[in-house]
């Protein structure tokens, strides 16, 4: 019985052996690194496929070879190659060194190795082994982290990594000031919590880049973060690339690298001075269209009509007749057309203390005023179109006097009136007011003239 049990202890310790071997040779060969080990004598114990793709030689023909001499390095080197790679023996830690090394067709790569010394079940020192890989691949992996530990340290580029599911997951320091908060609050959080306006397209993106790959060139987007000091609207240049693992066999998505820049100022720039010049145009052609109007009223609403271009969707003309305002010319309040003068004569204009109009005409300055989330009942209070949602009144002035206001609407798809509508508006009623003055200089002059045959008669 006790042969018969020590028998099987023997026969399921060696099972246990050749598991245990045939287990350290599958991790050996499934190892990303190229690995070697050598015993006290310096002989090859251990080389894995790794190695063989490296360096060529396969490990039948590798183990049991006594150091590199005479197939892994050339003569001349083979010396000093195993002097260093062996001195790791009975050196603490690892050492790492850089070597040429010889491929089995001959051509030579450069290497670096880490390599340790291997101790014994006695402590002593049993041998050693040696990592190495292509020196090129391993100088580009450093690379690709270095440049990595950079861009997500901070740069003039923000950085946001964001997951399969569009949650960001690593962001650097310019990424996180941009989108309003510090490194670690919007990680996990869905996009529609840290962009107010424009998530849709950045999501697109994320999804566009996922299934098909990164586009060919940035695009800019417009967007509306929400930070601590209010919503701002910004304009980013952004890149896309898609993340994908380089452990599988198909690369699996990682999730998307976002590279953008905030180019806020520049488009802000650019949109204002295409504007400027588009306006200043409008304005030329407003003046060379009312120059051919024999009546100064027809000029009048003409450089109306051509201010109206782009700018506003209604505007209302009220010259002062005594101590009120009246309706003189408008733009249509159902549909958009023209600014015609107001059907059988002038009619006053029912506006309120708190009107803009009127607070136009006290301080001889241009009134900017939205009606917010009740438009239409802000409108049809103030007696406009119900559809207006923004308005500008700006004051009629020539040689000293006062001849009415000019109220320009926009509708709720438009944004508010800002300072610099005000200053177009301002040298658009400068015009018209030189014509309305005109207008009234002629009529004065008509009734003289008639005035002056009725005494000759």
């Amino acid at each position: 019985m006790s042969a018969s049990r020590g028998s099987g202890t023997a026969d399921a310790s060696a099972s246990g052996a050749v598991a245990g071997a045939e287990l350290l040779a599958a991790l050996l060969d499934g190892m990303d690194a190229a690995l070697c080990a050598f015993d006290a004598e310096g002989v090859v114990t251990h080389w894995n496929r790794e190695a063989e793709r490296i360096l060529g030689w396969s490990a039948a023909e590798a183990v049991g070879r006594k150091g590199f001499a005479g197939w892994a390095a050339r003569a001349a080197d083979a010396d000093e190659v195993g002097r260093r790679l062996m001195a790791a023996r009975d050196a603490p830690g690892r050492q790492v060194h850089e070597f040429a090394l010889l491929r089995k067709d001959g051509g030579r790569v450069l290497v670096r190795t880490q390599s340790a010394g291997v101790p014994g079940a006695d402590g002593a020192p049993a041998g050693v082994y040696c990592a190495f890989s292509e020196l090129h691949a391993q100088i580009d992996l450093e690379r690709s982290i270095a440049l990595s530990a950079a861009l997500l340290r901070d740069g003039p580029w923000g950085v946001v990594l964001v997951d399969a599911d569009l949650r960001p997951t690593v962001l650097n320091a310019h990424a996180a000031r941009a989108l309003g908060g510090g490194r670690t609050s919007p990680l996990g959080r869905p996009l529609g919590e840290l962009v107010v306006q424009g998530v849709e397209d950045l999501e697109g993106a994320f999804h566009h880049v996922l299934a098909h790959g990164a586009p060919p060139a940035p695009a800019e987007l417009w967007v509306t973060v929400r930070t601590r000091e209010g919503e701002r609207r910004r304009c980013w240049r952004s890149g896309f690339l898609r993340l994908a693992s380089p452990l599988s066999e198909e690369p699996a998505p990682l999730g998307v690298a976002w590279l953008f820049q905030d180019v806020t100022e520049a488009r802000t720039a650019e949109q204002n001075a295409a504007r400027l010049r588009f306006r200043s145009h409008q304005l030329h052609r407003a003046a060379r269209a009312a120059a051919e109007c024999e009546d100064p009223m027809e000029a009048a609403t003409a450089t109306l009509d051509f201010t109206l271009a782009g700018f506003a969707d209604h505007v209302l003309l009220d010259l002062v007749a005594g101590d009120r305002l009246v309706r003189t010319a408008a733009t249509p309040a159902d549909a958009p057309g023209p600014c015609l003068p107001v059907a059988n004569g002038s009619v006053p204009a029912r506006y309120g203390p708190d009107h803009p109009a009127l607070h136009a005409l006290d301080r001889l300055a241009p009134v900017r005023a939205s009606g917010g989330d009740r438009a239409a009942e802000w409108a049809a209070e103030r007696r406009w179109p119900r559809d207006a949602a923004h308005a500008l009144c700006a004051v009629l002035r020539s040689r000293g006097r006062t001849l009415g206001v000019v109220t320009f609407l926009r509708t709720s798809d438009r944004p508010a009136f800002e300072r610099q509508d005000a200053e177009h508006a301002e040298s658009a009623a400068l015009r018209v007011a030189a014509a309305v003055d005109l207008a009234g200089a002629v009529a004065a002059a008509g009734a003289d003239d008639g005035a002056d045959a009725d005494d000759g008669d």
